[in-house]
């Protein structure tokens, strides 16, 4: 067993123009003062980290270390999900994803994509000199828009689109070996790694390559109506990084998973703020920690009901109250008497 580091908080839904929001001494202290142990860093937002000086300089990686120490904080884990994303992007999305994207490579697909490699290529390094040994990131997708079997997938065309997935992986999985550092992929709807089995299609696809894990976000798998208890129990090994995030599903006579193209609001599945939500976070915690789980429980706030502000304050409680320290004893110790072999045939009458 093993005890899950936190409370940390996912910077990426409080950046803002507006102090403290907008500098990363500003979002340390306030961090730090919410009670919050670690950040999440999302390398997109270079107020935050300069990407390519970090893969470059292990001075600036030591100073940006030392400056956010000084606050009472650790790095978590960096974030590449926007970057992420842009490593695979169907056509169909072109227009929308090339937000994520810088100037130079927008309208047009295939730099773009070699632009997402080299810079989430330069988070594994980054990643290494600042004493990181987890990465998190989205896997990007060419099947989403084949989700519904409508019309129906022809043969072969999941086994395509999984291969040609991993193909552009592997050179960024070998570079994250490389450096020592794994790959935690979001499982998260709109990525083709959004389930268990889509995750054993890419695992598969990449010859179980050693640095393919999971960040797990049971928030998504309630809006999916999938057990996100038991998907602890099948692949509790992979998971290296852990968004903690509540959601829920009140399905009606009018909308169900699909959502009927509402907004947030008005969805059956919705995100929500720690504790407003239905997830069963007692016995999350409960199996990461009996599992050895070696995580930092990282806040990902979105709600599209409470404040930013309100959810902060209360989500760095709610993560340490939830927090369990291991045991390094059995609690019947004090029954036990010394046994030797002749006690035991005694026992068993033999």
């Amino acid at each position: 067993m093993k005890t899950i580091k936190g409370p940390g908080v996912f910077l990426a839904q409080f950046v803002d123009s507006k102090a403290p929001f907008n500098t990363l001494d500003g979002m340390c202290k306030w961090a730090s003062d919410l009670g919050y142990k670690g950040i999440q860093i999302p390398t997109w937002e270079n107020f935050l980290i300069d990407l390519d000086k970090a893969a470059e300089s292990q001075t600036y990686c030591d100073e940006l270390k030392g400056k956010i120490n000084s606050y009472g904080l650790e790095i978590t884990e960096l974030s590449t999900h926007l970057q992420g994303q842009l490593v695979a992007v169907n056509p169909a999305y072109d227009l929308m994803f090339d937000n994520f994207a810088p100037d130079k490579v927008k309208n047009n697909p295939k730099a773009r994509t070699e632009w997402a490699v080299e810079t989430v290529k330069k988070a594994a390094t980054a990643s290494r000199r600042l004493g990181l040994n987890a990465h998190a990131t989205f896997s990007g997708a060419l099947l989403w828009h084949t989700m519904h079997p409508w019309p129906q997938r022809p043969a072969g065309l999941v086994e395509m689109g999984f291969e040609e997935l991993a193909k552009r992986w592997m050179p960024i999985l070998n570079h994250f070996d490389k450096e020592g550092v794994d790959v935690c992929y979001e499982i998260h709807p709109g990525e083709d790694l959004h389930d268990g089995d889509t995750f054993e299609r890419f695992l598969e696809a990449t010859n179980n390559h050693k640095r393919v894990n999971i960040l797990y976000d049971p928030s998504h798998f309630v809006l999916q109506q999938l057990d996100y208890i038991t998907y602890i129990d099948h692949y509790h090994e992979f998971i290296k990084a852990f968004h903690v995030k509540d959601s829920e599903f009140n399905p009606t006579g009018k909308k169900g998973a699909f959502g009927g193209y509402n907004d947030w609001g008005n969805r059956a599945g919705r995100y929500r703020s720690l504790g407003d939500g239905q997830i069963d976070f007692k016995t999350i915690f409960s199996k990461l920690t009996q599992y050895g789980c070696d995580v930092w429980a990282v806040m990902e706030w979105e709600c599209c009901i409470k404040s930013p502000e309100q959810g902060a304050i209360e989500g760095a409680k709610f993560i340490k109250n939830h927090i369990i320290e291991a045991t390094e004893k059995t609690f019947d110790d004090f029954a036990g008497a010394e046994i030797d072999k002749s006690v035991l045939k005694k026992i068993l009458g033999i």
